[in-house]
């Protein structure tokens, strides 16, 4: 009698991918850089590609001058010769070929992570990725074997806050954060490029629209830290992949932090009425605010 086989399935495209889409300032570099030593996560050379948003919002993200002006600043590392280790050096040159590679399509995106070898989910973690429109997320999803999404949101001031100080930081205006008065500052953190970060609403309403629910993960700044090993024993869980040990000095060091200066009195009440339009669309979504977003204190102050 003869046996029928199934027809054996090819993978898709990007195989299994993870993708981290955290609001800016919400603990996702923290996340990067704790995750990667996961034996089952394999990272590439640069932790936000932004491929997606640049396939589905903006074009322009991944132009030549972009990737150039990447490669030089951040890939092309001057090294000693005598203390090198070549196969690190062709690993890095590798990759940096593969960055500069045209046209930038779908394959150039899953050449990004040729080097992954034995491990389960090639990973990326890119802010940007929270604009996608909730039509774009079932095209990416069709094309992976396994998709996993991760957004992280903050307590709505602190992370305006932090991500005001930051910015000002990164383009050398530090000395705005004591000669702006509410008017500048309102006028600063309602930029597009600054504001969008704040709507979780709109973000958790487009992951889910685009999303099944076994693809997205919700999760907290607040509990992250809170319960950093739960936490992260809770994102693994939701990959599917076995616990690891994360080294506690690793777990205790911070990333990217702002530099330390006093929210102003006056700044809370700058977005106080959109800090309870915003809770109330995340609750609208299902999701329990932590009692440290101090809401009521928010829109009272």
């Amino acid at each position: 009698m003869l046996q029928m086989t199934e027809p054996k399935t090819e993978p898709r495209l990007f195989s299994n991918l993870f993708l981290s889409v955290g609001a800016m300032k919400a603990g996702t570099t923290w996340l990067y850089a704790v995750l990667d030593r996961h034996p089952a996560l394999h990272f590439a050379m640069e932790k936000e590609i932004h491929y997606f948003y640049h396939r589905f919002v903006n074009p322009q993200q991944l132009s030549e001058l972009y990737r150039l002006r990447e490669a030089r600043n951040r890939y092309l590392f001057r090294f000693d010769p005598e203390k090198a280790n070549i196969d690190a050096v062709r690993a890095n040159l590798r990759w940096v070929s593969a960055y500069l590679d045209r046209p930038v399509d779908d394959l150039w995106y899953r050449n990004l992570f040729q080097m992954r070898d034995h491990q389960v989910y090639a990973c990326d973690f890119s802010n940007l990725h929270a604009q996608l429109p909730r039509d774009a997320w079932p095209q990416v999803a069709a094309k992976c074997d396994r998709l996993k999404v991760l957004y992280s949101m903050r307590d709505p001031v602190q992370r305006l806050w932090s991500h005001t100080k930051f910015h000002l930081q990164l383009t050398g205006h530090l000395d705005k954060l004591d000669l702006w008065g509410p008017e500048q500052f309102d006028e600063f953190i309602r930029r597009p490029h600054i504001w969008v970060n704040a709507e979780y609403g709109q973000v958790l309403r487009n992951l889910r629209s685009g999303l099944s629910p076994e693809m997205l993960k919700v999760v907290f700044y607040e509990d992250l830290h809170a319960d950093q090993r739960g936490t992260l024993r809770r994102i693994e869980d939701f990959l599917e992949v076995p616990p690891f040990d994360y080294p506690q000095s690793l777990l205790e060091r911070r990333f990217t932090e702002s530099v330390r200066h006093q929210m102003p009195a006056f700044f809370p009440e700058l977005i106080a009425d959109d800090v309870g339009r915003i809770c109330s669309e995340i609750e609208a979504e299902g999701y329990a605010i932590p009692a440290s977003w101090g809401r009521d204190l928010w829109l009272a102050a």
